[in-house]
């Protein structure tokens, strides 16, 4: 198709990987963001988010000439046939999803955006925000499709230029079409519906991943009383083709800038509908027991009582490949544990020291976290701890014990360091 002019409003990575991966399909795109001096670097090419392609993209895109930078609500709105919303709706104090940025842009722009222009919600939202931002523009002559995201921190580029599937909803075909022509380039199968559902695809699809987490979850607690295995028992469940392999490895629970906002979401919207939904309750409920579990578990491997206690932590954010630490199961039981007594001294690859303030110390190498631990606990499945000299580690610490809560480490060769090792899911 054609080359269109899009605007996407918001540069966070969802915002910065729709408007880098529309340049590469050969569209021109101008970025915006309130945040002027983001906007300052990305005019310069300058990405800070670790996404893998995404830095080359932009680069591409701005020295073609095809990508733009440009701070708060520009004119440039003026002439546009596409702008995507792609800023935050964060949870608010309810459990419910908090839409005063959609609205805020909605009404900053209504008198801006030119005839036949299609609004296009990128951001995750409740059923029935398409049908609400139609109102609120209060403009026949502008269309409004609900488009969700489906990008993995760490995969953003790959799931936008080949995704699994696109979602398009809108009660307006001609508009959801024009959409779905943006997407040519990537040859994903496309379902297009109202927007309701569109809406609710998103909901549903993470709230399922994340009862799939809560559920090997507590598997693994069951596997480590009858001593099973749980990397045996999920294999055997991951051949059936009905479940499948992904999202049965165990951990030290779910988060990130998803899961936890889209199921309080859910379940808020389910509650204003008067709908019963226990199973996706549980879901998050397991969740925060998993986490106390892992203290429990570092509790128990260091005598009994954290108080004073030094405890090594590797890994910080909420899984590897990301620098996000938004909702990090890992920064829930790192608060936990200090809140505990314990003495923290943390290293995580894509977390610098002058990154955090709190009261753990966080390192710049892996090593360091073991001077005169009592224990050392790994939170965060990143390859490169599995690779680390344990002999050296085992020389450093103060009490030879690792919680591997990722099954992560190669238990032979750290046991051969000297190491008593626990894993989450395995005999005692």
């Amino acid at each position: 198709m054609a080359a269109q002019r899009i605007a996407v409003v918001g540069a966070g990575y969802v915002g910065l990987t729709t408007a880098a991966c529309f340049a590469r399909l050969g569209h021109r795109v101008v970025c915006t963001d309130i945040d002027e001096a983001k906007v300052a670097a990305l005019s310069r090419a300058e990405v800070d988010a670790h996404e893998p392609g995404l830095a080359e993209l932009v680069e591409q895109g701005v020295r073609e000439g095809r990508l733009r930078f440009v701070p708060g609500i520009p004119v440039e709105l003026s002439d546009v046939d596409f702008v995507f919303l792609a800023v935050p709706t964060p949870t608010g104090k309810d459990g419910a999803a908090d839409l005063s940025a959609v609205e805020d842009v909605l009404t900053r722009t209504r008198d801006l955006l030119p005839p036949g222009c299609v609004v296009v919600i990128k951001s995750t939202v409740p059923v029935g925000t398409t049908a609400r931002a139609r109102r609120l523009l209060g403009r026949s002559d502008l269309a409004v499709v609900a488009n969700p995201e489906f990008l993995r921190e760490g995969h953003a580029v790959e799931d936008f230029l080949h995704p699994q599937r696109v979602v398009i909803g809108s009660e307006d075909e001609a508009s959801a079409q024009r959409v779905r022509s943006l997407y040519d380039g990537t040859g994903a199968p496309v379902v297009v519906t109202g927007s309701a559902s569109a809406e609710l695809v998103k909901y549903a699809s993470n709230c399922f991943l994340a009862m799939k987490l809560s559920y090997v979850n507590t598997l693994s607690e069951l596997c480590e009383r009858v001593d099973a295995d749980i990397d045996d028992v999920t294999e055997g469940m991951g051949l059936d083709d009905r479940i499948g392999s992904a999202f049965l490895a165990p951990g030290p629970g779910w988060g990130g800038s998803c899961l936890p906002k889209d199921t309080r979401a859910l379940l808020s919207t389910s509650d204003a509908m008067r709908v019963d939904f226990p199973l996706l309750r549980a879901t998050i409920d397991t969740n925060t027991r998993q986490v106390r579990r892992v203290v429990d578990k570092v509790r128990a491997a260091v005598g009994g009582t954290l108080a004073g206690a030094r405890i090594g932590v590797l890994g910080l954010t909420f899984k590897a490949g990301t620098d996000d630490l938004r909702d990090s199961p890992a920064m829930t039981v790192a608060h936990l544990l200090t809140r505990a007594g314990a003495e923290l001294t943390a290293y995580d690859p894509c977390v610098p020291p002058d990154r955090y303030s709190g009261p753990m110390r966080v390192v710049d190498a892996a090593h360091l976290v073991a001077k005169g631990a009592r224990a050392i606990v790994v939170l965060t499945e990143w390859p490169e701890f599995a690779e680390l000299d344990w002999a050296r580690m085992a020389e450093e610490v103060w009490q030879p014990v690792i919680v591997d809560t990722r099954d992560l480490l190669p238990a032979k060769k750290v046991q051969a360091a000297g190491f008593r090792l626990i894993v989450t899911g395995k005999p005692g």
